[in-house]
């Protein structure tokens, strides 16, 4: 969720900072830490997607700015995040080594392939980008005509790659409150969009990621005004025709996160399965910027 609705975002909850108290603001099952992380660094906002090395100690993340950061995750003994360092905010290239042209930076999802390869997803201009290395130059995937049809500002959300190599993405909204939202499959050079999430609320997808089960895990927020936000994170399996009947692994209460964007799913040195979500400040000072995680069942 970029800058297009802080306007409209920060009339609702200015008269809400400070106010929690009065939520429900019980945690849900699973849920681990949240750590803010305090920064003078104007850049450091509007972070929209976070990948995460499988020992969930490197990270690199996103902005809806067209700027990237990697950086390291402190862990005590228990697994738990007790710092953050990180890079200083670089801008993504297009196809020279200028930085992406004005009204073309509205980047949102990440995935990262094993050899290295990133891909990133916009919205605005509706595009899936491709680096052999971020901070290179950038080579666009084709792109199917629905990308251009996408409303402006609520295009293409979420991005993750399966283990098979095929990168699947969708738009934060589907149209109408009684479609469900398109699931866009890039495979063998070739985009499909066979496969759909099924619309349940008010909910709206915010970022996704295949975890080393090989299970899609669909991050999803609402929002209600005054009363903040409410995140839901739910798995599935996906076939060739289809997903699965998704899962719910955790619902949050009103308020109790910020405005949680990515997700990555990982396994912790115990073995258990552990999702990592960073919250988008949208340039506010009274919403968080941080890492939220939640240990996930098997």
């Amino acid at each position: 969720m970029r800058r297009r609705s802080v306007g409209a975002l920060g009339a609702a909850l200015l008269a809400f900072a400070g106010w929690q108290g009065s939520a429900d603001t019980s945690p849900p099952k699973g849920f681990l830490s949240q750590f803010e992380w305090p920064s003078d660094d104007p850049g450091r906002g509007g972070l929209s997607a976070l990948e995460l090395s499988d020992d969930g100690t490197g990270v690199t993340i996103l902005s809806d700015q067209g700027t990237w950061a990697q950086g390291v995750i402190a862990r005590n003994a228990a697994g738990m995040i007790t710092g953050i360092s990180l890079g200083r905010f670089e801008p993504l290239k297009g196809k020279t080594d200028a930085p992406l042209g004005k009204g073309r930076t509205d980047s949102e999802g990440l995935a990262i392939a094993p050899d290295g390869t990133a891909f990133v997803s916009f919205e605005g201009v509706a595009r899936v980008l491709r680096y052999v290395k971020l901070g290179g130059l950038a080579e666009n995937l084709p792109s199917p005509p629905e990308f251009a049809q996408m409303q402006t500002n609520s295009a293409l959300e979420a991005l993750a790659i399966g283990p098979d190599g095929a990168l699947y993405t969708l738009p934060e909204r589907s149209g109408d409150l009684a479609k469900p939202f398109p699931i866009y499959r890039f495979k063998d050079g070739v985009w499909d969009h066979d496969l759909s999430l099924p619309r349940n609320g008010d909910f709206l997808p915010t970022g996704a990621d295949f975890g080393p089960d090989g299970k899609l895990y669909i991050l999803e927020r609402e929002f209600y005004g005054l009363m903040g936000f409410a995140s839901r994170l739910t798995r599935y399996s996906v076939t060739a025709t289809g997903l699965g009947t998704g899962e719910v692994m955790f619902q949050s209460p009103t308020g109790f996160h910020d405005n949680l964007e990515g997700v990555a799913v990982w396994r912790d040195k115990a073995g258990h399965l552990r999702a990592t979500m960073v919250a988008d400040n949208n340039f506010l000072p009274f919403l968080a910027t941080g890492l939220t995680e939640y240990q996930l069942p098997d």
